[in-house]
């Protein structure tokens, strides 16, 4: 059974998708505000989150890049296009505004949860000629072992966890730095330089799948 944690203050809301998740065989946990929604996560790692911005204590921006390795799907009424934008390249795996129909968010839901079962089936995550395992962290371009530094490996899995995605430079370094204290502003260029150029060099087309996009960060191919 898949588990869902919806974080949100509004009670009508909430228990409105607590009940249609329920009703579709999903486990529903519940946060009323930012500061509790670190809390549960703290002790319960849900399949998907479904999360407010407008919520007493931390704000659902500042939750976001709390939440590493789970889809989020941002449920708010702010309908902003630039807002959106922010978010999504912040790490959220999609965003729907409110008031929204419930079988268009079923069907996000399963959309973002067959793409995150596909990532973690067995511990290995694969995008075309590429196969990255993350138990032995070991990453293949068609079936040929490349060596990473441990922040190039950071980069190209957040990468693929969000492929297709721009990931904002800042959304990067917030979610890579615990592991790679060696990546800062300054030198994230250069990771992702080096990072593109083994990724090339190694596929006998000499293909490039890591497209920067300027002023704003980083997307990985998903051809």
């Amino acid at each position: 059974m898949k588990h869902i944690l919806v974080i949100d203050d509004d009670i009508h809301i909430g228990n409105m998708v607590e009940e249609v998740l329920t009703r579709e065989g999903y486990r529903v946990s519940r946060a009323y505000s930012g500061t509790e929604a670190l809390l549960v996560l703290g002790r319960e790692r849900p399949d998907l989150v479904l999360l407010d911005l407008m919520l007493p204590g931390l704000p659902g921006e500042t939750v976001l890049k709390q939440i590493e390795g789970i889809p989020v799907i941002v449920v708010s009424a702010k309908v902003d296009v630039d807002n959106k934008v922010e978010l999504l390249l912040g790490g959220a795996a999609d965003y729907i505004t409110k008031p929204f129909d419930t079988a268009e968010l079923l069907a996000r839901i399963t959309v973002q949860l067959r793409k995150a079962e596909h990532s973690r089936s067995d511990g290995v995550m694969t995008l075309g000629d590429l196969t990255l395992r993350t138990a032995s962290h070991e990453v293949l371009v068609q079936d040929t072992p490349l060596r990473l530094t441990r922040t190039e490996y950071a980069i190209l899995k957040l990468l693929m966890q969000h492929a297709g995605q721009v990931l904002a430079k800042s959304a990067i370094l917030d979610r890579i730095c615990a592991d790679t204290p060696d990546c800062t502003e300054s030198s994230l260029k250069q990771h992702v330089s080096n990072l593109r150029k083994k990724l090339r060099d190694a596929h006998p087309d000499g293909k490039d799948c890591i497209e920067a996009v300027w002023g704003i960060g980083f997307r990985l191919s998903e051809r």
